[in-house]
């Protein structure tokens, strides 16, 4: 069955059952795995996820960054975060295509650490580690585990995820809304979700439904601002 986006709210946090699976199944259970850290039954103890911006993947990395025995690293965090900490097992480095040359150094270092302590590394970029900007050494680390695109949602599996968060938040949505909504705006998940709380809360605001009409003036107000 296929995982729905349905949080709405900014304070929502990201989680793997709240992922939009798409075309991802074997990636979420493989995550699953990392989370639990059982990955290492089969072998693995590290995985690079790849795709497009507005993919998921930030999202994912976030969604097994909720135990304290995990850390999660943007690509300009401080040197310290790179550190290898013994309290520490599972390391999730995102935006790998953005690291400064100096963070390239520390990533490489802190997947060296994590192997020989035989903890779990899961990293994140917009290419795969053959094609990516970074240094030789860290590219090859990084390209050791498995590897998996995250492959974005169709038109299709968009209406179908905000329908769907829009059923559970009891918004009431007029036909065509969503269909033009995907083709006249952002089009990743995160903006389509934020838009649509947007849209909630301004069809409060105006005492006026959900419809096309409405949409199209918060879109021109939005622009103008």
């Amino acid at each position: 069955m296929r995982q729905l986006l349905l949080d709405l709210d900014a304070e929502s946090l990201p989680s793997l059952d709240t992922f939009v699976v798409g075309q991802n199944a074997e990636l979420a259970q493989i995550l699953c795995l990392f989370s639990e850290r059982t990955a290492s039954q089969y072998g693995e103890r590290s995985v690079y996820l790849w795709g497009e911006p507005g993919a998921g993947k930030t999202h994912l990395l976030h969604a097994i960054a909720q135990d304290p025995h995990t850390r999660y690293i943007s690509a300009d965090a401080p040197e310290e975060q790179f550190w290898y900490s013994p309290e520490i097992d599972l390391y999730l480095l995102d935006d790998c295509d953005q690291l400064s040359g100096a963070a390239q150094i520390d990533a490489f270092a802190l997947f060296n650490e994590v192997r020989a302590n035989g903890a779990f590394f899961v990293a994140a970029g917009n290419h795969p580690p053959m094609i990516l900007n970074v240094r030789d050494d860290l590219r090859t680390r990084l390209g050791w585990g498995l590897i998996y695109q995250v492959i974005g949602l169709s038109d299709e599996d968009k209406i179908d995820a905000l329908e769907r968060a829009a059923q559970a938040k009891g918004i009431g949505l007029a036909h065509g809304v969503l269909p033009y909504l995907i083709t006249h705006y952002r089009r990743d998940m995160r903006s389509l979700t934020s838009m649509l709380g947007e849209l909630d809360h301004y069809s409060l605001e105006t005492k006026r439904p959900i419809t096309l009409p409405l949409l199209r003036e918060l879109l021109q107000r939005d622009h103008a601002e």
